[in-house]
């Protein structure tokens, strides 16, 4: 940890910083998951909607 102090003695504490890096676009297969994941999403928030409407 890098720490500093000042003229009244107060310390400053600064953290480490993490390594950059760079994402990657996703393969087939991850970009497969994330349309079903969307597809379940979408479904269960249609279905919330529905229920909460025909409960009103």
């Amino acid at each position: 940890m890098y720490t500093t102090i000042n003229e009244e003695g107060i310390l400053n504490n600064y953290a480490n910083e993490p390594e950059m890096y760079y994402a990657t676009y996703p393969n087939q297969e991850q970009q497969r998951r994330y349309s079903l994941q969307a597809a379940y999403a979408t479904l269960l928030v249609a279905t919330l909607v529905l229920v909460a409407l025909g409960v009103s």
